[in-house]
């Protein structure tokens, strides 16, 4: 239980107290009426004793009485209605609640946190006013009175005769029949005769004279002059006399006010008489019944018939007292005006006089005449009595069932019984604090109360004999708790007496209390909630869940839960305010705990609670927890939950129309993932024409892609700026999110739309509909005065002149949905924004019931919903910014940094780009080329210039390079559709090269260039507002088959000079899945013939093969190979070696072609001849030759079949050119190893042209395409595809230290071969007549010609190196004659050649190829042999004749 303010041995002796009655005479009555009181109210204030009293025991013992107070009332002739005194104890309880302000205290159990009220000051006036009005019954005389005060007035006609006019009056209704009520403790009721004397009008001499005649006749101890009125009321209030009746009366008050304003509680009163209306006491009320001269008093608890038929009041919730009335009656109203400290003092005598000489004296001689009969009955009747019970019924009294003993409950002893003689003694005793006898006398009572089976009066006994044994000074026996609990269990079960049953329990939880027996306590108090009184339930329940978490180890839960229970029995109660305290309180053990349901439930309680009372931001508060939680509710419950949060919204916002618009809790809103997109939307596609993909909301956040765009952008802003990339530099962003870097302000352009992703979620199983929803923001518009002036001056939100603020008038979020709604401003203006939150009316759907997300929403079909209610509010959206972790203090600290995605700067107008695409491909083969359109559209009203491709695979397409205006101007120009420039030709000119010249420069390559970066050739390099440009664009299938990703990333500045934002970007992604189709190998050898007339040799054969490797899927039919066009700054191909007549190159599916070429040097005139433009050096021209297996030449030199040439060759040009070593002695090998590495390497290639011949929807189409073979050295094969890398084969691990040995630097055998070339001329077949001479001499020319560009030392060595009989049969035998060892020295690429004489003895075919030749560098040590592996073996047939 709480804490009281009385200790429990205080509460007891106070709510047992002696009681008197007060009968005046009209006159008194209006004498004390003078101070707004009646006479029993003017003395309560001075009913208590603070000192010690002195009485004699029966035997005759001094027994002290500490803190003895009597109760004065005026005596009532009928008992208070049960309804009236629910109403009075509802009033009470309404009247007291928690102090303002009251610091509550705060319990820490376990994880718990709890802040409680220590005390119920409520339960306390309940408790109070419940025992003061307790009707008087006959089976106890606790309240029965002992005396009665007879006054009158001194200013009376025969005040003597008025006393005993009253006298008369209450023998008449202590000993008539007809009065039942109240009740007397004894027939000879002590009278004290009290004459009222009003000082300040009346006449002192006759009261005094008055009163001498009073004694003689009453005795000097049974009467008493007192002296009042001593000001008249309407003196000066210069003294502050103080209102001690006030806390008396201030109690009753309200109700007192009501029972004479509502009605129901009206005193039925003779018309004659207004003297009820000067009440005030509610349990004093004065009423003149029938006319009656004297004043019986109608109990104010007695209920008007005709108003209440049903007399009796169960609906508390018809109460409603109001605070604010009771504080204008107190106010108006001061107690003891005409009283002065004097009288007060007099009062006090008065009672001092009444109880010392007339009501203990009275109670002594009462207890000693009750003693005295009960010692002298003991002796006879009791045992007598008692024997004859054993005689009859044995010696043990059969105990006997509880329907039994409902039969004896109503039981009657008559008045002069004596076991109620021996209960009047017990009584007496108690109420004058002798509990040692009062217990003994309660437990004699209780065993002839059970002997009798008299069990209410048992029930009275059991229940003072405890609570006797409790306050026995020095506690000589332990409190027994049965007694009470047999107590309370007959008067609640046998005597349905709850009204007893409810004393029991208070007293007996107040002593638990008292010896810390809480949990015995809290059962007590539970056992007692019942359905007859939610008050009282609701109290007791309170004070179980306070017993709860006062124990030792506290119970919080328990605590909880009661105190709920508690809350609903108030809230049945009509105690709103109570109700809602109770609500409060428990939340704060299920708050946060994961006990959802039990939370949605108080959170509703709580909301409804304080609706009721009108406190509606509470209510909108606890109504907003049930929705914002994560709720396990149903459907239906969570829709009902939202209808009421919208009604109480709806209710606040009627009362401040005006005011700020309140936050909404639903649908949730991840902050987080709100992304804003600068720009307009992308336009769709329009037949052939395909707009750039640019960047949109749709489009996924990848960190990989996102990164390739940065380095595009990087590249091309490296190249405008010189090759370096500005400090101020940052990756144009146009779609911000959590991925993005959101540091900085973003810049938006004036005109061009933002657009503001919000995530929204709907948590509930029920729809949400949004209305009206749209960006909250503020504007701070800047005004350009002088060059770098801004003018800035703050706006409020919402001028649409300003910024112009898309409305979507219906979003609909079914049930555990996430949606996003993508809300446009359009900003008209310069300056600052900030984007705040987002508005809108939030509802629910009429009759929504979803099954999955799909369901019958009444009025869908319409894209209208039948709103059911709905609130205007918003939300905010509060990015929080990436956590800092740079700093030392950073990393120890938790900071986070500024997001600022929702604060874009508007900045002046830009141009703003627009790309087409017309005809472009989505299938492509491998190598194929294709002519399609690009538009640049300029949709802004500013110029823009300096407009640039960027992108990672260059050689997938090109705007065509210098020469492109020589191509076709549309596809249709040229016979097949062709995209190539072709010429045609005469047949004569077919096995020979057609030679051009172009350099890599016209086509935008060059060492040292970016040949991602490509120039868009805009014609006057700026585009104007609504201009369109249409410029081709030739594409190639890339090598690799699968689908290809390529990106495209427009660059283009605008013309005014220092813009806020340097660079616009258009981002485009091309798509393009390639199929297979050719695959190309080539290889280059040196040529041995000696074909070239002009001795400048080193001729060579190139092989080309050519392998259809085409699946039938693509509908290929078959491929042409139409032309083989060479490239190369020194070589080209010459002629076409077919061994086969067949010109015709067709490769069906599968099929393989060979090709051989005869390759040779570029003579320097016809370089210098062919030269377009003599300006740039000769080593950067390339010479094409083309070999035509047709009759129509593609001119290789021009677009697009050079751009893709240079484009594939551009990855070569890029790599870096090696540096000469530092280390001086290995510098003579390391040079002579680089030159004879040179002489193997080759700088010629190859372009495949083709056709393929594709049948699709039974129409023939041609496609075109080239293929490029670089081949850099000789006898390697090269192929036209990137070759995949074979991973190396596992390999055991070596535990071996590696040996410190350098690389020799020995060049490969290839090499080798390459440095020396050696070739023999000599007849194929010979004829001799061995017959006349036997031995045949040949003769043979050796050509030994040097590669490199140093002098070489040569040896040649004839000897037949015999190492193996295998060798014999090669050579043959023969022999060379004359010199066999030659050492010459051959210049750079000379020329030499060696006459030389074979000798053979037989015929047959033999094998020159035996001459070896070793050679070195002139300056260097190291000899070398070159090995003849590569050359072809030089037979010869030796014919006899």
């Amino acid at each position: 239980m709480a804490q009281c303010v009385q200790s429990v041995q205080e509460l007891i002796p106070d709510s047992f107290v002696p009681c008197v009655a007060a009968l005046c005479s009209d006159e008194a009555e209006r004498l004390t009426r003078r101070n707004h009181l009646s006479f029993a109210e003017l003395l309560k204030p001075f009913s208590r004793f603070t000192s010690e009293v002195h009485m004699r025991d029966p035997n005759n013992q001094l027994h002290i009485i500490k803190n003895l107070k009597i109760t004065v009332s005026n005596i009532i002739t009928q008992p208070p209605q049960p309804g009236a005194i629910r109403k009075l104890l509802s009033d009470v309880v309404s009247a007291s609640q928690p102090a303002e302000g009251l610091v509550a205290n705060v319990i820490t159990v376990g994880d718990y946190d709890l802040n409680i009220s220590a005390t119920t000051p409520w339960f306390e006036s309940y408790r109070e006013t419940f025992l003061q009005s307790m009707p008087a019954s006959d089976h106890e005389f606790l309240n029965h009175y002992l005396a009665c005060m007879l006054v009158a007035s001194s200013s009376e006609a025969e005040p003597v005769e008025q006393f005993s006019k009253l006298s008369q009056e209450q023998h008449r209704i202590q000993h008539n029949s007809d009065y039942s009520y109240p009740k007397w403790f004894i027939p000879n009721t002590l009278k004290y005769y009290v004459l009222l004397h009003d000082v300040s009008a009346g006449d002192e001499q006759r009261a005094d004279s008055i009163y001498e005649e009073m004694k003689q006749k009453y005795g000097t101890q049974g009467c008493y002059l007192l002296k009042i009125n001593s000001r008249t009321s309407n003196r000066a209030s210069d003294e502050q006399i103080p209102d001690p009746w006030s806390q008396y009366l201030q109690k009753n008050s309200i109700q007192n006010q009501e029972s004479y304003e509502d009605g129901p509680f009206t005193i039925t009163s003779n018309k004659n008489s207004d003297s009820n209306l000067l009440s005030l006491d509610g349990l004093d009320n004065e009423v003149k019944v029938d006319g009656l001269p004297n004043n019986f008093r109608a109990h104010s608890l007695q209920l008007d018939q005709s108003s209440d038929p049903s007399n009796s009041f169960d609906g508390p919730d018809h109460t409603k007292p109001s605070s604010h009335e009771t504080k204008k009656i107190n106010t108006g109203i001061i107690h003891g005006a005409c009283l002065t400290l004097t009288d007060h003092d007099r009062i006090r005598q008065f009672i001092q006089e009444f109880t010392f000489r007339g009501l203990l004296p009275h109670i002594e001689k009462t207890i000693r005449q009750l003693n005295d009969q009960l010692i002298s009955r003991k002796g006879l009747s009791r045992s007598l009595f008692s024997a004859t019970k054993k005689w009859f019924s044995g010696s043990k009294v059969p105990e006997k069932s509880i329907n039994e003993l409902k039969n004896t409950s109503g039981l009657q002893y008559p008045p002069e019984a004596p076991e109620l003689q021996i209960r009047k003694m017990a009584d007496l005793c108690f109420l004058v604090q002798h509990y040692d006898l009062a217990y003994s006398c309660y437990h004699t009572a209780k065993k002839d109360f059970l002997n009798d089976q008299a069990m209410l009066y048992a029930a009275g006994a059991l229940e003072m004999a405890a609570v006797s044994a409790f306050l026995q000074p020095g506690a000589p026996r332990p409190y027994p708790a049965h007694y009470m609990d047999t107590a309370i269990q007959t008067y609640r079960d046998i005597c349905k007496n709850m009204v007893l049953a409810e004393r029991c329990v208070l007293l007996s939880a107040e002593i638990l209390k008292s010896q810390s027996k809480y949990s015995e306590a809290a059962a007590l108090l539970i056992r007692l909630t019942s359905e007859d009184s939610d008050l009282r339930s609701a109290l007791l329940l309170e004070q179980a869940a306070h017993c709860f978490i006062n124990m030792k180890n506290p119970m919080v839960r328990k605590y909880a839960f009661h105190m709920i229970l508690a809350g609903h029995r108030f809230s049945k109660a009509g105690q709103k305010k109570h109700a809602l305290r109770c609500y409060c309180q428990a939340m704060q053990v299920y708050k946060g705990k994961g006990w959802s349901l039990a939370e949605d439930h108080i959170n509703f309680t709580i909301g409804r609670q304080s609706y009721t009372l009108r406190q509606l931001d509470n209510a909108v508060s606890a109504f907003r927890h049930i929705l914002i939680n994560e709720s396990k509710q149903s459907a239906a419950q969570q829709g009902a939950f939202l209808r009421e949060y919208l009604y109480v919204y709806k209710n606040v916002s009627h009362l401040s129309p005006d005011g700020p618009l309140p936050q909404l809790p639903l649908p949730y809103i991840n902050s987080s993932a709100t992304r804003v997109f600068f720009g307009h939307d992308r336009r769709p596609a329009d037949g052939e024409k395909q707009a750039a993909t640019h960047i949109s909301l749709d489009q996924e956040y990848d960190s990989e892609s996102s990164q390739q765009w940065r380095e595009l952008e990087e590249q091309v802003v490296a190249v405008v700026n010189k090759g370096i990339i500005p400090s101020n530099f940052h990756p144009t962003q146009y779609c911000l999110s959590s991925y993005s870097d959101n540091s900085r302000f973003p810049l938006a352009v004036v005109e061009e739309p933002i657009t503001v992703e919000v995530a929204f979620r709907n948590p509930l199983k029920v729809p949400l509909l949004l209305t009206d929803l749209s960006l909250l923001w503020k504007f701070q518009p800047k005004h350009f005065i002088g060059k770098d002036n801004e003018e800035s001056k703050e706006l409020v939100t919402g001028e649409p002149e300003m910024i112009g603020t898309e409305v979507i008038s219906e979003f609909l979020i079914n049930s555990e949905e996430s949606k996003v709604a993508r809300l446009k401003l359009f900003p008209h203006h310069v300056g600052e924004l900030h984007i705040l939150g987002v508005v809108y009316n939030l509802g629910t759907i009429q009759g929504s019931v979803t099954v999955d997300g799909i369901g019958g929403l009444p009025g869908c079909h319409t894209g209208k919903h039948s709103l059911n209610m709905s609130v205007r509010g918003r939300q905010d959206l509060e990015i929080q910014g990436p956590r800092l972790n740079n700093t030392k203090e950073e990393k120890t600290s938790i900071k986070y940094g500024p997001d600022r995605r929702l604060d874009p700067i508007i900045t002046e107008e830009m141009p703003l780009l627009e790309v087409f695409f017309i005809h472009f491909p989505t299938g492509l083969l491998c190598g194929e080329i294709q002519k399609a359109y690009v538009e640049f559209v300029n949709v802004s009203k500013c110029p823009l210039t300096g407009l640039k491709v960027v992108s990672k695979r260059p050689e997938f397409f090109t705007f065509g390079g210098n020469t492109a205006v020589l191509t076709p101007l549309s596809p249709s120009a040229s016979e097949n559709c062709s995209a190539y420039k072709t010429v045609v030709t005469d047949s004569t000119s077919v096995c020979t090269a057609l030679i051009s010249a172009a350099s890599s420069v016209d086509f935008g390559i060059g060492i040292g260039s970016q040949p991602e970066v490509i120039p868009v050739p805009l014609p006057d390099a700026v585009l104007l507002p609504g201009a369109s440009v249409q410029l081709p664009m030739w594409l190639r299938g890339p090598d690799e088959e699968g689908v290809h990703e390529i990106n495209f990333l427009f660059y283009y500045e605008s013309v005014k000079k220092k813009p806020k934002i340097q660079h616009r970007i258009l981002r485009h992604t091309a798509i393009i899945c390639t199929s297979r189709s050719l695959n190309v190998r080539a290889t280059v050898y040196r040529s041995n013939s000696l074909e070239d007339e002009e001795g400048r040799g080193g001729n060579m054969l190139v092989f080309v093969d050519v392998e259809n490797i085409n699946t039938s899927e693509a509908g290929v039919k078959e491929f042409h190979i139409v032309q083989v066009s060479s490239s190369s700054k020194h070589w080209m191909l010459q002629k076409s070696v077919n061994l086969s007549e067949n010109k015709d190159a067709k490769l069906a599916s599968r099929e393989k072609g060979k090709f051989c070429f005869k390759a040779v040097r570029c003579k320097e005139k016809e370089v210098v001849f062919s030269c377009f433009l003599a300006a740039t050096q000769s080593s950067e021209k390339y010479t094409f030759a083309d070999i035509l297996f047709g009759n129509e030449q593609i001119i290789s030199s021009a677009s697009p079949c050079a751009d893709f040439f240079y484009r594939s060759l551009s990855s070569e040009l890029k790599k870096p050119q090696t540096q000469p070593s530092a280390h001086t002695e290995k510098q003579s090998l390391e040079d002579a190893v680089r030159l004879i590495r040179k002489c193997s390497e080759v700088d010629l290639n190859i372009v495949i042209l083709w056709k393929a011949y594709v049948v699709e929807d039974s129409k023939q189409l041609i496609l075109e395409g080239q293929h490029h073979v670089i081949l850099n050295t000789i006898g390697k094969e090269a192929f036209s595809y990137p070759q995949k890398q074979e991973p190396p084969e596992m390999e055991l691990l070596k535990f071996v230290r590696p040996e410190n040995t350098t690389v020799s630097s020995r060049p490969s055998v290839e090499q080798l071969s390459s440095l020396i070339k050696m070739s023999l001329h000599y007849p194929e077949s010979f004829n001799h007549p061995f017959h006349q001479k036997s031995l045949c001499l040949v003769p043979v020319t050796l050509l030994l010609s040097n590669c490199s560009k140093a002098d070489v030392d040569v040896i040649v060595d004839l000897r037949h190196k015999t190492t193996s009989p295998e060798a014999l049969e090669i050579h043959g035998s023969f022999t060379w004659l004359g010199q066999t060892q030659y050492k010459l020295q051959l210049k750079s690429q000379e020329i030499h050649s060696l006459q030389l004489k074979a000798c053979f003895v037989h015929t047959g075919v033999y094998n020159l190829g035996t001459p070896r030749v070793f050679a070195k560098l002139s300056d260097q040590v190291t000899v070398f042999e070159t090995s003849q592996q590569n050359s072809m073996p030089a037979l010869i047939i030796i014919n006899n004749v």
